[in-house]
């Protein structure tokens, strides 16, 4: 099996080994699959982002265009057979995200990767003009950087004809409340609950036993367990269709991880052999998980801040010294 990878990897061409027909036919394939590329960036967003969906309907529109000039200079100079050549084929050339990705990119994301994707294009034609020695394939690489320029002057004259400032902020809104809905919302109601649950079974088995390898054993179990009991629910209880709050995997993630996070925070410190040294470090990570939960509250849910800091540190302490009163009994 490796001997056969090996030998698949070799095939691959390397880009200074490519002719002036196969550097055209490349070209060819790469803004067929750019054009793709943005056809489905718009597929993904024109129920939530319309206005951005009409940006990359235009800029497919662009990059189609541009493989028909192509297509024809081609012909012109090599004939009608266009050489089946991709970017896959060639060892050293940039590569695009599989289009099946799309569906976990973010609004700002794949606005970066847009203009990741003008720049990548443009810095491969001036590099194979600048390798060029023929006169008229230089011409024609450096049109085509030239052209690849001018997609970006395109897609900002389409940013300001559909996408004007209060579209774009209504567009950011939702992407910030979607973000809210299946990231931090699952993903503080996980850390609330393994910061704070955890904190009752943990410290009543330090204070009943004083063994700090229990005591993590205790920990590490209820941590998991706990994590593994709001995952499930979050992903199972709501399916995100009529709520809009996203994936369930994705709500369940969120929710099952920071919910382990959180009880591994006190937990881990009783891997110290010392009783009292791996208590205090615990009970300093505690004060620290519960202000983390209100800033997030606070800087998130728009909770103030000295409300959410007086309502978790106070749930906090209530379920922290039930566990020291229950575990020194």
């Amino acid at each position: 099996m490796l001997a056969r990878l090996s030998a698949f990897a070799g095939a691959k061409r390397r880009f200074r080994d490519l002719s002036e027909q196969e550097v055209l036919a490349l070209a060819i394939s790469s803004e067929e699959e750019d054009g793709r590329i943005y056809a489905a960036y718009a597929a993904k967003l024109r129920a939530q982002y319309p206005a951005s969906a009409a940006v990359f309907d235009g800029m497919a529109a662009e990059e189609d265009e541009h493989r028909r000039r192509l297509i024809e200079v081609y012909r012109q100079r090599f004939g009608d057979l266009i050489v089946p050549l991709r970017r896959e084929h060639v060892a050293d050339f940039y590569t695009r995200r599989p289009i099946w990705l799309v569906e976990n990119l973010g609004l700002d994301r794949i606005r970066h990767e847009a203009a990741d994707m003008e720049r990548e294009a443009r810095e491969f034609y001036v590099t194979a003009a600048g390798r060029s020695r023929d006169l008229a394939t230089r011409k024609l690489l450096g049109d085509l950087a030239a052209a690849e320029a001018g997609h970006q002057a395109t897609a900002n004259e389409l940013v300001e004809r559909h996408l004007d400032p209060v579209a774009r902020r209504d567009e950011d809104l939702a992407s910030r409340r979607q973000l809210i809905l299946t990231w931090i919302q699952p993903g503080l109601s996980g850390l609330m609950d393994g910061s704070v649950s955890t904190l009752a079974p943990i410290f009543a088995t330090a204070f009943a036993t004083q063994t700090p390898w229990t005591t993590f054993l205790v920990g590490l179990s209820a941590s998991v367990g706990a994590g593994i009991s709001m995952g499930f629910t979050e992903a199972a209880h709501d399916d995100g269709r009529l709520s809009g709050r996203g994936p369930p995997w994705k709500r369940g993630l969120a929710s099952g991880l920071m919910t382990t996070l959180g009880g591994l925070g006190h937990a881990l410190p009783y891997l110290i052999p010392s009783f009292w040294t791996a208590t205090t470090i615990a009970l300093i990570v505690v004060f620290c998980e519960l202000w983390a939960i209100a800033w997030i509250q606070n800087r998130y849910m728009e909770t103030p801040f000295l409300r959410a800091a007086f309502q978790v540190v106070l749930g906090g302490s209530l379920v922290l010294a039930a566990g020291i009163v229950i575990g020194g009994a």
